[in-house]
């Protein structure tokens, strides 16, 4: 058991935990024993007005120092950072369900964030000049802002957040997910320990939280990942103080697999890249297209990949798929398979989910459900996944697109240069060609459509966290 389910966790607020006696609390569930590990304080709107009123009085500090001084603040927090990561992880693990492999491989990614992001200053630019004057374009920080963060991965897209934010001279607020909290406490009390007070803060609660934060006159900014029907309300809520936002949203990702592709190789993959995280990832395969003339062996391999896949407690060794996280999104889940037994649809794999401890469900592979079918159509966002049969690249491209959303895709197949026109063709924010869900600091992360609004990541991203100025400088004397 992680050292860090030790001792209280509370928001922190100026630099310190805060002494939240008396408040009201919420049990964080172990999702494996559905049991709870630990308790947070539910804040109320005072706690949330003392949090941004620091925020704001650090801002006018913080805004002021240069990005050398900030990028020499966020990198020692990452070496710190590095020395706890192990302990993050099997936090991580009890308070998430993930499995360790995919716990570590989580908190390992944040490495990148911490030693890259910090060299990827946005500098000021002369865009015009003449004889009499020239025009300069700056990216400035806009204040105090906030970052909702989901359950599915708290710790790297707690981090997403945190770290341009801050590095662009901005103070944040972060809301965790009431099921995640405690790694992201954990990790803000550590860079409360490198930086100066109200720069990073943490303030937990429950659903009344969220509208409180998007509504609140004094924030300029919210970057929100979660579903897109609350992307929706939190939009709403901003244009209310005309703040900015961020939304990383849903999607009903498709993967493609082309005739020519390696089965051997290509199925182990595609089927991590739709059951990654118990399928809870925003950007899962959850449409796999595999052509007619390779449908029956890939489909098969699949299959066979899927039944040798360990499904148990994350912390247990073997298990790769952990339960899923919450009774909530344990329900959900359930309907869409019990919509497709009474639909009749074939299962090559799993399709029954057994009554017992913990919120776990098989890994499930549909066999051709109609297109029309609520599986094909909407996310599960859990480990059921429709298999589908294509012939023609522009029908299969039709198809694909035919979604409210846009988030990701996946292509894979030998020729490389079918490949990249299919690629080229999908209506969706990141596109991967025979590789899956790889991120990096550098490259943006957004989504088409119902998917989202804005980017995260790259320079894209990282002037979300920012307003233009330009300034003209006249060369002349008056």
């Amino acid at each position: 058991m992680s050292k860090l389910l030790q001792g209280n966790f509370s928001h922190v607020i100026n630099g310190k935990s805060y002494d939240a006696k008396g408040a009201k609390t919420l049990d964080v569930i172990d999702p494996a024993t559905e049991k709870p590990i630990a308790q947070v304080p539910i804040a109320t709107r005072q706690v949330l007005d003392e949090a941004v009123d620091h925020a704001q009085k650090a801002f006018n500090t913080w805004s002021r120092t240069s990005w050398a001084e900030r990028a020499k603040l966020v990198k020692a927090v990452g070496k710190e950072y590095k020395d706890l990561s192990d302990d993050i992880a099997h936090l991580l693990v009890k308070e998430q369900g993930k499995s360790m492999p995919f716990a570590q491989g989580e908190v390992n990614l944040v490495h990148e964030w911490f030693d890259r992001m910090p060299d990827m200053e946005i500098k000021e630019q002369v865009v015009y000049e003449t004889d009499k004057a020239r025009a300069i374009e700056q990216y400035v920080p806009l204040g105090v802002s906030a970052g909702i963060v989901p359950w599915n991965f708290p710790v790297l897209l707690m981090c997403w957040k945190i770290i341009p934010a801050i590095l662009t001279g901005n103070t944040i607020i972060i809301k965790p997910s009431p099921f995640t909290p405690l790694c992201d406490v954990r990790i803000v009390e550590l860079f409360n320990k490198h930086l100066p007070p109200g720069v990073v803060q943490i303030v937990l609660g429950d659903d009344s939280l969220g509208p409180w934060i998007t509504e609140h006159p004094k924030i300029r900014k919210i970057s929100f990942t979660g579903s897109t029907a609350t992307g929706k309300l939190v939009a709403k809520s901003c244009s209310a103080t005309l703040k900015r936002f961020t939304l990383e949203l849903g999607g009903n990702d498709a993967c493609v697999v082309l005739p020519d592709v390696n089965i051997e190789k290509a199925a182990p993959n595609v089927l991590l890249s739709a059951m990654f995280n118990t399928g809870q990832v925003c950007h899962a395969a959850k449409r796999i297209f595999i052509h007619e003339d390779i449908y029956d062996k890939f489909s098969k391999a699949l299959a066979d990949v899927a039944k040798q896949s360990g499904v148990g407690p994350g912390d247990k060794e073997g298990v790769m798929y952990g339960p899923l996280n919450n009774k909530m999104q344990f329900e959900k889940v359930s309907e869409f398979f019990a919509q497709s037994q009474s639909e009749g649809h074939n299962f090559l794999t799993g399709g029954q989910i057994t009554k017992g401890t913990g919120y776990f469900a098989p890994l499930t592979l549909v066999d051709q459900p109609p297109e029309n079918s609520r599986l094909v159509q909407e996310e599960p966002f859990g480990p059921i996944v429709p298999l589908l049969k294509w012939k023609d690249d522009e029908d299969v491209l039709k198809r694909v697109n035919d979604s409210s959303w846009g988030l990701g895709a996946t292509i894979w197949g030998s020729d490389l240069e079918r490949v990249e026109k299919l690629a080229r063709g999908v209506e969706a924010g990141v596109v991967w060609t025979n590789q899956a869900m790889e991120q990096h600091p550098e490259v943006p992360f957004g989504g088409f459509k119902s998917s989202g609004i804005g980017a995260e990541n790259g320079v894209a991203g990282m002037k979300g966290w920012c307003q233009v100025r330009s300034i003209y400088l006249q060369k002349s004397k008056v």
